[in-house]
């Protein structure tokens, strides 16, 4: 058997043997026109992990042939980067292109790094590519993401992973010397999370446990064989997910001991506190909401002291914030209510809006009505005048649903108060 990983000798080469992201690499998509152009920028690869971006950036070297250097924000430094750019720049010459300098995880980098990197992008010394995980408009320095197009990896649906399986089974000069049957993928499937890496590990750990050279895959021998070999928590693999989801699902149960409980554990496998937090704002939000609006003010706080502070003080605010989060009375009713609003506007579309409310800077927009008969509200009593605010066409839609929890009770008695029967 090889020595390489399943889903080291399943990469892909070129653009034709790449799976999924279609609407990047597509017939006629924008990454694709730039590859064949022999133009590319700089840019930044964002995505889950298993989507195909380290394969992305290394296909777009090899088909432009260009030099390609690779960094790791978890291993490198500023004299990395620095080593790397000097060696870029004795290579400008004879109208070579410029190198492709890729780095992993670029949302680790610090200020000072990602500081080291500007000059070179700016003037053509390095094209860079940066694959993450993460949004790259919190961790990514404006200066370098201002320089850099972003691009949206998916994970990967049902079709391409069930493509990849049988480019595995059919093509993989160890998995090819076997007699494998297919005979259930879900389980496969639904612990891929989209990944094609993880997908690929599956299918193998499952292949090397079996001694006979007929192997039938079945949904009970994946889960079986996962149960015995799941690492404790690999921050940028196996586990990653499925912990943040214990930990998020935790929270929103109403359960302070299993918050931290998936708290520790992420800490404990090196989580970056900084994701951390920035998922507890995210939660306050869309699970606690308008049952406790200081919810949201607590976790932002939280979010600007993780930043200042660091590990491993951090571990304490996460803590604190995680069970005020937990032991919080819950509602939903701002997340469902703009899901409710987008939902309603992509049914509608573009309808008017109302006369009475428009802007009417000029005369000639007083004059056709702009802002005729709006009430200016705090000239009323209450500082409420009942009048329409929706488009005619939408007139009784109800978006926003007060639940059933303190705060939200008593935000229902005044829209009853001012609406009546409306509400």
């Amino acid at each position: 058997m090889s020595n390489q990983p399943l889903a080291e000798r399943l990469r892909p080469k070129t653009l034709d043997d790449y799976i999924g992201q279609e609407h990047l690499v597509g017939k006629n998509a924008v990454l694709r026109q730039m590859i064949e152009s022999g133009n590319i920028s700089s840019h930044i690869l964002w995505g889950p992990p298993g989507v195909g971006k380290t394969t992305l950036a290394k296909i777009i070297a090899n088909t432009l042939e260009r030099p390609f250097y690779t960094l790791s924000a978890i291993n490198s430094g500023v004299k990395d980067i620095r080593e790397v750019i000097e060696k870029a720049k004795k290579q400008q010459f004879f109208n070579r292109p410029n190198p492709i300098l890729f780095i992993d995880e670029i949302h680790r980098f610090s200020k000072s790094q990602q500081d080291s990197l500007l000059g070179a992008v700016e003037n053509g010394t390095i094209t860079l590519i940066g694959a993450t995980t993460e949004n790259p408009s919190f961790e990514v320095i404006s200066p370098l993401l201002s320089r850099c197009q972003v691009y949206i990896l998916k994970p990967l649906d049902k079709d391409g992973l069930l493509k990849i399986i049988k480019l595995a089974v059919k093509k993989d000069t160890d998995l090819k010397k076997k007699k494998i049957t297919i005979r259930e993928n879900q389980a496969m499937l639904r612990f891929s999370g989209g990944d094609a890496r993880k997908l690929l590990n599956v299918l193998e750990l499952v292949v090397l446990a079996e001694e006979s050279e007929k192997i039938v895959i079945t949904n009970k021998k994946v889960i079986d064989r996962l149960q015995k070999n799941l690492a404790i928590y690999d921050k940028q693999g196996e586990m990653h997910y499925d912990i943040i989801s214990a930990f998020i699902k935790s929270i929103r149960g109403s359960d302070p001991d299993a918050a931290v409980y998936w708290l520790a554990r992420m800490i404990e496998g090196g989580e970056d506190v900084k994701f951390i937090a920035r998922r507890l704002v995210i939660l306050a939000a869309e699970d606690v909401g308008l049952a406790n609006p200081n919810a949201l003010l607590l976790a932002q706080s939280t979010f600007d002291a993780v930043h200042k502070i660091g590990n491993p003080e951090s571990r304490i605010i996460l803590s604190e914030c995680v069970i005020y989060l937990a032991t919080s009375p819950k509602s939903n009713s701002a997340y469902s209510a703009i899901k409710d609003a987008q939902t309603l506007v992509k049914q509608t579309g573009n309808l008017p809006v109302p006369l009475h409310i428009r802007n009417a800077p000029t005369k000639l927009m007083k004059e056709i009505g702009y802002g005729k008969d709006y009430k200016y509200s705090h000239s009323y009593e209450g500082n409420f005048a009942e009048q329409d605010f929706l488009p005619k066409e939408i007139i009784n839609e109800r978006i926003y649903h007060p639940q059933q929890n303190a705060s939200e009770i008593k935000i229902l008695e005044r829209l009853k108060k001012w609406w009546g029967e409306r509400f």
